[in-house]
């Protein structure tokens, strides 16, 4: 495997971790629907969160979470789409980027809850 494939899977990893401790529950990881993958599909209480995971070495080129683009947004928002009506959910649905940065030295983690707002 590539290396920042194993650096992706390792972000995504860390997003699950971090979820949890906050309190969610994950209901489905790498859920694929169409061309769309969907990082994480977590719950807490009647929120559906639709987590995008953004991991870099660094920040030198940007922050992980300016890295979604609109085409990424709307496959997102397609394929939760059909998540919600497949599996007969009651939920609002919130689209979340966690953004890491993992380098030798260092983790860090930023959570952006409702993040597709600003695109």
């Amino acid at each position: 495997m590539a290396q920042h494939n194993e650096l992706g899977k390792k972000g995504e990893e860390l997003a699950i971790d971090y979820l949890i401790k906050k309190g969610y529950t994950i209901r489905d990881k790498n859920w694929r629907f169409q061309k769309a993958e969907v990082d994480i599909i977590a719950q807490k209480d009647n929120i559906l969160a639709v987590v995008e995971v953004k991991t870099r070495s660094s920040d030198y080129f940007g922050n992980p979470q300016d890295f979604v683009n609109p085409k990424k947004i709307k496959l997102l928002v397609t394929a939760i789409n059909e998540y919600v009506v497949s599996k007969d959910l009651d939920v609002e649905v919130r689209f979340d980027i966690i953004g890491i940065i993992k380098t030798k030295n260092e983790l860090k983690i930023e959570h952006h809850e409702d993040a597709f707002l600003y695109f």
